[in-house]
């Protein structure tokens, strides 16, 4: 019997080409289906070999538990909170992620939104483009300059490194605070430790690259903003719940900090009355920091890789609970 990958809630115009290349080569079969409450999820659910994560998957405690015949659930991506990671652990259920063919994109836009917010592009291209040549410069009000100023990297992974890479590319002094890396792996990148508070009152911008978990929600909050400097520029291209959004709107309507480039939201798609989507001093782009030509081809080819390697009896390459690999015997 051939295996069955359950994709639930694809888009419509998704392809699953790149994806096929690994799975039909051990005889696998797609299914696309659309679900919204648990029960929907379970009654498709239930005979599949593997899961397919798409953006709008969510696979709960319930999901997971009622999976009979589930060997590995599979995110084309880096984020897996869309999953009750726990409950797959204790099911004996891998769950693979591709956290490294995106790395250099994510970096260029957390970058791209740093220097846009404060060299205030929006602003400069209205000006220009609406016959306001001659008043831009009134208007500009403070833009420090980025170089000599403090970067400062909340978690440090492969993306926040590249992000490192580019603030010193560019004369910048870089911190970085990561409760799982030693200062010393930070110290031979160049980079200076510094604990979550003393980073945040460092920094002139502050970049985040935090996972999504229950360690990490609302990671950065009121406080915290409270602890900023009123010149500090703000970017998120991590995870939306990671920031107490409410939070970061009143920041920026009290001016307690000086502007934001935010590539992820707590809600996506957002309301259309979002403050964040009228503020002059925020730019938001929609959760596509990790998008190139060479980066989809890539991730879309490793999740068929990842899933054909766990139904043939092989181990992933990346699995995020490594804790039940223990339990499997896995080539």
């Amino acid at each position: 019997m051939a295996f069955i990958v359950a994709v639930p809630n694809p888009r419509p115009e998704q392809t699953f080409d790149l994806e096929r290349e690994a799975l039909d080569a051990i005889g696998a079969e797609l299914r696309p289906f659309q679900a919204q409450t648990e029960e929907e999820y379970l009654a498709h659910l239930a005979d599949a070999d593997a899961v397919l994560m798409t953006p709008r998957t969510y696979v709960t405690t319930a999901v997971v538990r009622a999976l009979r015949r589930c060997k590995v659930i599979s995110a084309a991506g880096i984020g897996v909170d869309k999953v009750d990671v726990d409950a797959a652990t204790e099911a004996g259920i891998p769950v693979t992620n591709v956290p490294d063919v995106f790395t250099e994109e994510v970096a260029d836009q957390a970058f791209m939104l740093l220097l846009a917010v404060n060299r205030k592009l929006l602003y400069c291209h209205e000006m220009a483009s609406s016959g306001r040549w001659a008043e831009a410069y009134a208007g500009l009000g403070s833009m420090p300059k980025i170089h000599g100023s403090t970067l400062g990297l909340v978690a440090f992974g492969n993306i926040a490194r590249a992000v490192a890479r580019r603030g010193q590319g560019f004369g910048m002094r870089v911190l970085a605070y990561d409760p799982f890396v030693a200062p010393e792996a930070m110290a031979a990148l160049g980079v200076a430790h510094r604990s979550h508070d003393e980073l945040l009152g460092e920094a002139d911008f502050v970049s985040v690259h935090a996972p999504h978990s229950k360690g990490t929600h609302h990671l950065i909050g009121g406080g915290q903003f409270t602890l900023m400097k009123p010149s500090a520029i703000f970017v998120n291209t991590g995870r939306g719940k990671v920031v107490d959004e409410p939070a970061l709107i009143r920041a920026l309507q009290q001016a307690r900090i000086a502007g934001a480039g935010l590539d992820v939201l707590e809600e996506e798609p957002p309301e259309p009355n979002n403050p964040l989507l009228k503020m002059p001093n925020v730019i938001v782009t929609p959760h596509m920091a990790s998008y190139s030509d060479e980066a989809n081809v890539a991730r879309r080819r490793r999740v068929g890789q990842e899933i054909a390697a766990a139904l043939t009896g092989r181990r992933p390459r990346n699995v995020v609970n490594k804790v039940v690999l223990e339990r499997l015997a896995l080539a």
